[in-house]
């Protein structure tokens, strides 16, 4: 295994994803920090992506870091390329392996959001359900507002629109129409 791979902890992900520094900057990056994402850490998204961190899901604190690996590291390294979007189902499946053992209920309240948000990011309805349960279930009130939104979209259109140019998908007039609305989510 390469050695930076072996040198990414888990550890080391949480301390960076939720310092100061970048926590100001979770859903409103800089190109600066999205450069720093992926300096540091794209050789451990790629192994994660091929599965080479699933041990992680041992405990709770090392499957939320690889969650945030294989959800959020993506959306920043790749921003405006469809492989932004490349881990999503990989990033579901840890989610649902985790819910499984019980660690959203091990991670604390202020971190536990990262380890749902998969489900809000997904195409998938049923996905979605289970995105708007969960952060109903652990009191996130705030988050609970943009995963109804997010799953409305879904529900309304199979999928979500802002992505259609992104992943090379045709878009439809009723999404063309919302898209240029000023109720239009653009991620």
């Amino acid at each position: 295994m390469n050695s930076a791979i072996a040198n990414t902890t888990p550890e080391e992900i949480l301390s960076f994803w939720f310092s100061k520094l970048v926590s100001k900057h979770w859903f409103n990056s800089t190109p600066e920090l999205d450069s720093v994402i992926k300096e540091r850490f794209e050789e451990a998204y790629s192994a994660a992506l091929a599965g080479k961190l699933d041990h992680w899901l041992e405990s709770p604190e090392s499957a939320l870091a690889l969650v945030i690996i294989l959800d959020q590291f993506p959306l920043n390294m790749y921003r405006g390329e469809a492989r932004s979007f490349e881990s999503e189902n990989k990033a579901v499946e840890v989610a649902l392996k985790s819910i499984s053992q019980q660690h959203h209920l091990k991670i604390d309240k202020d971190k536990v959001g990262f380890l749902v948000l998969p489900f809000m990011h997904s195409e998938s309805m049923k996905m979605q359900d289970v995105s708007v349960k969960l952060f109903t279930q652990l009191g996130l009130d705030e988050n609970l507002r943009y995963a109804e939104h997010h799953r409305k979209i879904v529900e309304n259109y199979g999928r979500f629109p802002h992505r259609n140019e992104i992943l090379g998908r045709a878009s439809t007039p009723e999404e063309i129409k919302y898209l240029n609305s000023p109720d239009a989510f653009h991620g």
